[in-house]
Order: structure tokens, then C-alpha cells, then sequence
């Protein structure tokens, strides 16, 4: 509650007069102590003796941005929103300068563009010296119309963006505003009467000179010589009065330009500065693609040696398995053999072994028929068979004829 805008409060410059300080400046003066303590429950009349007690400028300083007390009562007026009377009052008080200083800095928030330039400018005449606190926590000394002056040519004040307002010769050429009348124009004024009296009490003495040399000279050409006189002085008092305005203007047009240059530095800094981040983040991005790729090479590589060695080893086992069966069904035909052995009756296994022998006799013999056979002792001619005979004990081949 204590930190919602009055609800009779008008919007400016269509929205919560509040949003015109940043949210994260805003949400600093919430949580200051100064806030909470000295700023609650304060109303138009009760903020002037708050504002009164002010000894410094400033917006936030230190790590944390602590906010200053003016900062506080800025955003104060902004929540009850003073009528204007009480904030022309504020800069018109010439015995308290912080009053007048933050009575200035409010109207140049919420004011339109005429009434900032007509109730600030005569502020320029204020040379008193005020403390203010730099964003390190350190106090400085500066001016009255310094900080006038930083209010109407800056956008950024006290850590606040402030709104932006037209040109003075705009406001001029729409008749919204007055020329601007300096404050030393009448001593100017006093000074040019001045010069001109003694020029024209020098030009009488001139005159009357003259007039004792050359007595017989026409009335009717000292009269030309004083309206000519005449004439070159007015011509003098408008000459000075363009340049004067020259002078006032080309000021104006070259802190513009001089503020323009230095807008103009500052986006080609910001462009330098946009180019050098691409620049690095493409490189970033480079390097990133190149690290994933070789990452997943990597990945690649040591995923085809997992498949290998499980391969290998599904293998391996399945060779182990294989041999292990066979050994197995080895292992359980020879029981079976040697249980069958065992398990036959002595008589029995001697009419086995005599019936394998007989059946071996026959192949002996057929296998020794062949043997002779081959070793071509059985040859029709006796005498290749008798040779065929002893090539045989001899282990040599048989002869082929």
C-alpha cells in the first residue's frame, strides 16, 4: 500500500507517473531504509520540511545502488503527484537550494516542453555551489545552474533517463515560446546608452571644432552630416542586435552539433563494439561445432571398439560352449561304453571278442590281396613279379609295365 501512486493521481505521458523511474532504481528505493522510515505517510505540505532537511544531490552510489534521499523524495512526488503551484513555489524558493533543485528536477520529469525551458532557464542566474554524491559514494562540489544546465542538455540525470523535450527554436518558431531574454541584457543595454553618449558628446566637440574652423560652411550640409550620423548608429545598435542572436543561436546550434557528434561516436563505438561481439561469438560457434564433431568421432570411434569387443566375446563364448557340449557328449559316450564293457557278462564279451576277430580275418586277408596286388608280385611274367618281389623288400615301388 505505502508504495502505490495515488489513485487521483493523473497518468503522464500515458502512463503510472511512478514508471517514469526504471524498475530496478524503483525497486532500490523500496527497499531503502529512508523510504520505509522518513518517506511514509508524507503529503504535499509535509514533504517541503523532508526536502528542506536535503544537504546533497545524487542518484544511486555504491555496490549495492543505494539510492540518496533526493532520489527518494523524487519518486515521492511522483507518487502523490503535488499540484503545480507547490512545485513552481519549490523552484522559486531562493532560501533553500536543494528545495530548488528538486523542485527543478521534478517539473523536468513531468513538465511539458515550454514550462521546462520557462520556469528553468532563469535558474542559470542561481551560482550557488551544491554537494553531490558520485556513483563511488564520494561528494563533489558543482552549481545551481550546472545542474540546470544538465537537466536541459543531458538524458541521463541522477540515474534517471529523462523525457526527451523539443528544441528551443523549435518551441520559438511555433510561438509556443518567447525569445529568451538574458539576464545581463540590460547591463548590455546600460553600456551601449553609455557609449553612445560619449560618442555623441565627442561628435558635438568634433562638430563645434569644426564649426569655429569653417564658418562659412552650409547648415544644410551639417544637417545631412548629423542625420548621416544618425542613420549609421541605428544601423550600428541593429547590426549588434543580429549578431547577438547570431551568437545565441550558433551557441545552441553548436552544443547540438557538438551532441550529435558525440551521439554519432557513440553509435559508431556501439557498432564497433556489436561487430566485435559477432565477431566473437561466430568464432565461439566455430570452435563449438568444431569440439562437438571431434567429440562425437570420439564417440563413434569408442562405440565400434564396445561392438567389437562384445562381438569378440559373444564368440568366445559361444566357441568355449560348443567345445564344452562336445566334450560333454565325449565324455558321456565313453561312459556309456565303459558301463556297457562293465556291465557284460565274461562269456559274452569273449564271443564278441572272437566274432571281431573273425570279421577282422577277412579284411586282413582282402586288405593283403590288394597289398600283393599293388606291389605287382602277382604279374603274369615271372620275372617282372620276382622283381616286383624283391623291390618290395627293398620298400621301392613296383614296376608298371
Amino acid at each position: 500500500m505505502a508504495n502505490r501512486t495515488d489513485p487521483t493521481a493523473k497518468s503522464i505521458r500515458g502512463t503510472n507517473p511512478q514508471n517514469l523511474i526504471e524498475k530496478i532504481v524503483r525497486s532500490k528505493i523500496y527497499q531503502n531504509t529512508y523510504w520505509k522510515e522518513q518517506c511514509f505517510g508524507l503529503t504535499a505540505e509535509t514533504l517541503v520540511d523532508k526536502a528542506m532537511e536535503l544537504d546533497h544531490v545524487g542518484g544511486t552510489f555504491g555496490g549495492s545502488r543505494k539510492p540518496t534521499p533526493f532520489l527518494c523524495l523524487v519518486l515521492k512526488m511522483l507518487q502523490i503527484q503535488p499540484e503545480k503551484d507547490i512545485v513552481v513555489e519549490f523552484i522559486k524558493n531562493e532560501d533553500y537550494k536543494y528545495v530548488r533543485v528538486l523542485g527543478a528536477f521534478y517539473l523536468r520529469i513531468t513538465g511539458t516542453d515550454a514550462d521546462v525551458y520557462r520556469y528553468l532557464e532563469p535558474l542559470y542566474n542561481d551560482y550557488r555551489k551544491v554537494r553531490q554524491k558520485s556513483p563511488e559514494g564520494a561528494f563533489s562540489l558543482t552549481h545551481v545552474d550546472e545542474v540546470i544546465d544538465d537537466l536541459l542538455t543531458k538524458d541521463y540525470s541522477c540515474d534517471i533517463a529523462l523525457p526527451r523535450i523539443k528544441k528551443r527554436w523549435t518551441l520559438e518558431s511555433f510561438g509556443s515560446l518567447d525569445p529568451r531574454k538574458s539576464a545581463l541584457e540590460d547591463d548590455f543595454e546600460e553600456e551601449e546608452e553609455k557609449e553612445e553618449n560619449e560618442q555623441l558628446a565627442e561628435d558635438l566637440d568634433d562638430g563645434a571644432e569644426k564649426k569655429d574652423h569653417y564658418r562659412g560652411r552650409s547648415p544644410v550640409r551639417d544637417r545631412d552630416r548629423d542625420r548621416d550620423q544618425d542613420r549609421r548608429k541605428r544601423d550600428s545598435q541593429r547590426h549588434r542586435g543580429r549578431d547577438y542572436e547570431r551568437d545565441y543561436y550558433d551557441r545552441d546550434y553548436g552544443r547540438e552539433r557538438g551532441r550529435t557528434r558525440d551521439r554519432d561516436h557513440d553509435r559508431e563505438k556501439d557498432g564497433d563494439k556489436e561487430r566485435d561481439r559477432d565477431r566473437h561469438r561466430l568464432r565461439d560457434e566455430r570452435e563449438y561445432r568444431r569440439e562437438r564433431d571431434r567429440e562425437r568421432e570420439r564417440e563413434g570411434r569408442e562405440r565400434d571398439r564396445r561392438e567389437r569387443d562384445r562381438d569378440r566375446r559373444r564368440s568366445l563364448s559361444r566357441s568355449r560352449s560348443r567345445s564344452r557340449d562336445r566334450k560333454d557328449r565325449d565324455g558321456a559316450d565313453n561312459r556309456k561304453r565303459r558301463h556297457a564293457r562293465a556291465s557284460m557278462s565274461p562269456r559274452r564279451h569273449g564271443e564278441r571278442a572272437y566274432d571281431s576277430r573273425a570279421q577282422d580275418e577277412p579284411k586282413k586277408k582282402k586288405e593283403k590281396k590288394e597289398k600283393g596286388k599293388d606291389d605287382g608280385t602277382d604279374h603274369p611274367d615271372p620275372e617282372i613279379a620276382e622283381a616286383n618281389r624283391l623291390r618290395a623288400s627293398l620298400g621301392l615301388k613296383p614296376l608298371k609295365l
